[in-house]
């Protein structure tokens, strides 16, 4: 994984000036009246625009003769960022199952600490992100492959009954359906009001798989073209209620089963996503650090823009660095009216 370039001078110090945790790693600030370097994040109180420079890294700010805050540590979080990105690599390129203890070892840390380092930066720990990938890889394979052994083993499983203990059910049906564009599922769907429109709800047996505005049970038919679709019963009356209740009352634990799939990035920006505290943002670049990924900003932008279900995953709580929206496949008018709501409640709550 190559890493990104510094950014121009107006865009390191909106990020400096934002305190901007996505971009610590990428760049260190030097402070001129004090002789010593940041990271971007730092919470000490900020020098005047003109008495700074910015430095790819702390290497070359220390040869211009500054030294490193003891406030911030910038030395620690570039060698943190560069660890899990070399992890993030070595996890993408082995064709065998890491232990955490190998991953460690090759970047330079005790394993407990990385376990920890790795699921704050992604979100996810060394193991689950090793299993979407698996798990994208064989969704992938039995997209393409003529059976479902070929598609296990070119996914890098050892054998087929790996495959099934470990993943299979987070592909959420069984994959010689999945090769059969469904065939054999059943998925039944809803349409909910809200205060923001209709919502279509739709769930296989083991959770949601669709939440959505303005769409029908086309968009079902074409996801899974051979599975079996048809009105929902009580049982997803029960459940649509509670996704309606996810936008009505979003200070409200909702814990609801859900039955999606995406590559090993999708799967971490979502789970970034659902770890966005009520009432607060982050930005795609925020995102894509958390993901492991800090230079795949657009891709994260992207993989918002290919969440199955809305408000459950809440990608109305990404925008862009300055505050900027971005964008939202409901509508602006909808993401900033979910923002304001729960801008609100979370108000109330404190």
């Amino acid at each position: 994984m190559t890493s990104a370039p510094r950014p121009d001078d107006d865009t390191a110090w909106s990020a400096f000036d934002a305190r901007d945790r996505a971009w610590d790693g990428r760049f260190v600030v030097a402070v001129k009246t004090t002789g010593i370097y940041c990271k971007p994040s730092c919470p000490a109180r900020h020098p005047k625009r003109e008495n700074v420079t910015f430095h790819p890294d702390p290497p070359s700010a220390r040869a211009a003769g500054f030294r490193a805050c003891l406030r911030c540590t910038p030395d620690e979080v570039g060698r943190d960022r560069i660890a899990v990105a070399a992890a993030v690599a070595l996890l993408e390129a082995a064709e065998d199952r890491l232990s955490l203890d190998e991953v460690a070892a090759k970047v330079g840390y005790a394993p407990h600490h990385f376990h920890r380092l790795f699921k704050r930066a992604t979100g996810v720990t060394p193991a689950a992100y090793a299993r979407a990938l698996r798990t994208g890889r064989a969704a992938n394979a039995l997209s393409e492959d003529s059976t479902v052994t070929e598609a296990i083993y070119d996914a890098g499983y050892s054998a087929p009954s790996r495959f099934y203990e470990a993943d299979a059910k987070r592909l959420g049906m069984a994959p010689s359906a999945w090769v059969r564009g469904g065939e054999g599922v059943t998925i039944r769907w809803t349409v909910a009001d809200t205060s923001l429109g209709a919502l279509f709800v739709a769930a296989t047996d083991k959770g949601l798989c669709r939440v959505s505005f303005d769409e029908d049970a086309v968009e079902l038919h074409h996801r899974f073209p051979n599975a079996k679709i048809e009105p929902g019963d009580a049982a997803l009356s029960d459940l649509a209620a509670q996704v309606v209740a996810a936008v009505e009352s979003p200070e409200r634990d909702h814990d609801l089963p859900l039955d999606v799939r995406g590559t090993a990035f999708q799967e971490a920006i979502w789970q970034a996503l659902r770890t966005i505290p009520l009432g607060e943002t982050r930005t795609y670049s925020e995102l894509a650090a958390l993901a492991g990924r800090p230079a795949a900003v657009r891709a994260a932008g992207t993989a918002c823009g290919q969440n199955p279900v809305s408000i459950v995953i809440p990608c109305h709580r990404a925008q862009r660095i300055g505050g900027a929206l971005g964008g939202y496949a409901y509508g602006l008018d909808r993401k900033r009216a979910l923002l304001a709501s729960e801008a609100q409640r979370a108000d109330l709550q404190e």
